[in-house]
């Protein structure tokens, strides 16, 4: 049995070594079924089979390595899924996605090496594709073991002109099998992930974990802004249709509403914009700018964007311009199980830490895994709130309670299945 700073040395080894896998000698890149990847997966898997699991490599690249129940219960042959990703942003850091692969490791390996019995069994699951960064699709991986894949991400090709199908393919996969790598409702109990926070907010508390209530939905919009072009000289200020005028009113409208949503975490960004014809001396004739808004709930979040809405056109009204607003990304909130909260709650407790609750404003496998089956996430503090930089970073004793604290939430999980029979 080891101590949470000895798992949280180990966990710093393995993330470190899974570092050295990338595509790029200058700094850590490895996107998804790339031969990094591949190389990852394999490190992944023989530190499964050290672990006594029983590995596998699923129809999508997801390695699976499984832990077979130890006692006999009312959850029968049901699995706790842990799990998270070992896919990178371009210049990344060890640990967002990877922690939680290799906390799922460890806690399998403890389980064994301390004789817990559980009524139920575990594998954990080593995903791709959850940063979307190679291919024009987003949790890939995740979404065919969830159920919910659709098939024509198969079909998407990168910057290259390289099908996702044919890396499949070149990786090890099965474009073919892909009903096979989908788990069944009846066959599993939960899904668990560590994972760093990628958010101040932990180390701001001075607290090493935290509970996560719910991964932040996400709408993103495309708003075309149109006027008229003119002569930045000649025509007068209370007779222009500056298109670029009335966006910078519209990004004022969009701080002052999700300001006012901080209650739901509520958060919006405008991380693109292009004014034309771009000139120095004329008066921009059209802007094309994007919005990024998230919140702890889809109502809170929906409002905010009506109300964005009726802004957006009475400003455009007002200043005698146009404006389209168009959408093309929305993913619904995902809730975290309240009795998966609940166990992680009591793990942090037993652990002489307090119960801090807070939700996810970054997208996870969660997102996928939510079709399947209940979702439940701990977060870790991570240095300064960096996340998808070189310079991210968690501590060895954060990690190692982390990982403590998803063994006794797993233990609270098989006394109740074994006491009271599984919750769904």
């Amino acid at each position: 049995m080891r101590t949470p700073t000895e798992l949280g040395v180990r966990a710093e080894a393995m993330l470190a070594e899974l570092a050295a896998f990338s595509d790029d000698a200058a700094n850590l890149t490895r996107l998804y079924l790339s031969p990094a990847h591949r190389a990852a997966a394999d490190r992944v898997a023989g530190w499964m089979r050290t672990a006594g699991l029983d590995v596998g490599l699923d129809a999508l690249g997801t390695v699976r390595g499984r832990l077979k129940p130890s006692a006999p219960g009312r959850a029968g042959n049901r699995r706790l899924l842990i799990g998270s990703h070992i896919d990178t942003v371009v210049n990344a850091g060890r640990y967002d996605g990877m922690l939680g692969v290799v906390a799922g490791i460890l806690v399998a390996e403890e389980i064994r090496a301390r004789g817990i019995e559980l009524p139920f069994g575990i594998d954990v699951l080593a995903f791709g594709d959850e940063e979307g960064v190679r291919f024009p699709t987003t949790l890939v991986s995740s979404s065919a073991v969830a159920g919910c894949l659709v098939p024509s991400d198969l079909d998407a090709r990168d910057v290259d002109g390289v099908a996702l199908r044919d890396a499949l393919l070149a990786f090890g996969g099965d474009p073919k099998a892909t009903p096979t790598a989908a788990y069944s409702r009846e066959e599993v109990l939960a899904y668990l992930e560590v994972h760093i926070e990628q958010g101040p907010v932990l180390e701001a508390e001075g607290l090493p974990i935290g509970v996560v209530t719910s991964i932040a939905g996400q709408s993103r919009f495309s708003v075309t802004v149109s006027g008229e072009a003119g002569h930045a000289g000649t025509v007068p200020m209370l007779l222009r249709r500056d298109a670029l005028a009335a966006s910078a009113e519209m990004m004022l409208a969009i701080e002052d509403v999700a300001r006012a949503g901080q209650a739901h975490q509520m958060v919006a960004t405008v991380g693109r914009l292009a004014a034309k014809p771009g000139a120095v001396n004329v008066i921009p004739a059209e802007v094309v700018f994007t919005l990024d808004i998230r919140a702890d709930a889809d109502g809170p979040r929906l409002s905010a964007i009506a109300d964005l809405d009726a802004r957006f056109r009475a400003i455009a009204s007002r200043r005698g311009v146009s404006v389209a607003i168009d959408k093309f990304y929305e993913s619904p909130t995902t809730p975290c199980a309240f009795h998966l909260q609940e166990a992680f709650a009591s793990a942090a407790g037993a652990l002489g830490l307090p119960d801090r609750r807070l939700a996810s404003g970054a997208g996870h496998d969660g997102h996928a895994m939510h079709h399947l089956t209940d979702v439940g996430m701990l977060f870790v503090r991570c240095r300064g709130g960096i996340s998808h930089n070189p310079a991210e970073h968690a501590a060895v004793d954060d990690m190692g309670l982390a990982v403590e604290a998803l063994i006794k939430a797993i233990e609270r999980l098989g006394t109740d299945a074994a006491s009271s029979g599984d919750r769904k």
